[in-house]
């Protein structure tokens, strides 16, 4: 089974224009991702799918490897689907480019998916962290997912879900870490479709493969993830860089 690792990363992020070339204590934040997902070893290849000259140049002078996108995308499954289509991969995982704390235990969790679906019913896999802060829980900006008992994807929401009716009910609430594993045939189907109802609404384009119908494995996972999608998370990631790496 053949595994590729695609970033994709767009330099005008609405919320964060810029941010994959910001300065995490020392590279760019771009460039940390690249090489944490590389150096996890689990991939047959890891690429950079980008639109920018300038995050293109970062990657390829540092010596990895990226591919210039031809055209405009809407999500990011858009831009690693054009670029891997001409690749021989069974599977094509994409990591973020703005999660610089990526590890290799979580990787290799939804690779094992993979592995052990036998029948092929998973289309994709993906990771689930649990939130207790209620701040957290109630912000937009994190993705909240929901799932059936064995743990497939029934929803996912800028909400929160599943909304706290009852509060003697303890049902944990789970932020989506947007890493996908994808099989290589549903992400050319979901390149080939135009933008569902729900995922048009709630500017998730998850959704988009559940509106089709395709099977979400979501792991969990206690790994704290940082996305940067604004300065403040910046400045916490360089913190947490320091406390990891630095000893400070």
């Amino acid at each position: 089974m053949k595994k590729i690792a695609v970033i994709p990363a767009r330099f005008e992020a609405s919320r964060f224009p810029g941010k994959l070339m910001k300065d995490l204590c020392g590279k760019s934040v771009i460039l940390r991702t690249y090489e944490a997902t590389l150096s996890t070893g689990l991939f047959d290849q890891v690429l950079v799918a980008t639109d920018s000259e300038l995050i293109y140049n970062e990657i390829v002078c540092n010596g990895g490897e990226a591919v210039m996108s031809h055209n405009n995308h809407e999500t990011g499954s858009d831009r690693i689907a054009e670029a891997v289509g001409s690749y021989d991969a069974d599977i094509v995982i994409n990591v973020q480019g703005d999660e610089p704390f990526t590890n290799q235990s979580d990787l290799k969790k939804l690779i094992e998916v993979f592995e052990k679906d036998m029948d092929g019913e998973i289309s994709l896999a993906s990771l689930m962290h649990e939130m207790t802060n209620i701040a957290d829980i109630q912000n937009p900006n994190n993705v909240k997912v929901i799932t059936d008992l064995s743990g497939n994807a029934l929803y996912f929401s800028r909400s929160v879900i599943p909304f706290p009716r009852d509060a003697a009910v303890k049902q944990p609430v789970y932020k989506h870490i947007g890493i996908y594993a994808f099989r290589k045939k549903a992400l050319l189907e979901f390149y080939n479709q135009s933008a569902t109802p729900l995922e048009l609404s709630e500017k998730l384009e998850c959704l988009r493969y559940l509106e089709h119908g395709k099977k979400i494995k979501m792991i969990a996972t206690d790994h704290m993830s940082i996305g940067i999608d604004t300065l403040e998370d910046l400045e916490e990631a360089r913190l947490k860089w320091d406390q990891l790496y630095n000893g400070s």
